[in-house]
């Protein structure tokens, strides 16, 4: 699993709500192809960019989804809205 856990935070609330970003912390080597890939499979959505960020030696990844999936359902059904 490439998934490390969903980030969660006042900054990331927002970003869900006004631009459809999820935000999950994920394996440093992870790559932008197969975390689209692994959280398409798990949430059985479509994903429009990928950014991705090391920071303190993490990686982390912003994930914004196609308009007609909404990142809120997602944050809904992990527990942080």
């Amino acid at each position: 699993m490439i998934l490390n856990k969903i980030k969660s935070s006042e900054k990331i609330v927002r970003m869900i709500e006004s631009n459809n970003v999820v935000v999950f912390e994920t394996d440093k080597n992870a790559k932008k192809e197969e975390i689209k890939k692994e959280i398409e499979h798990l949430f059985k959505i479509k994903i429009k960019k990928i950014n991705t960020q090391i920071v303190k030696n993490k990686k982390i990844a912003y994930i914004k989804l196609k308009p007609q999936f909404k990142a809120i359902d997602i944050a809904n059904k992990l527990g942080i809205m």
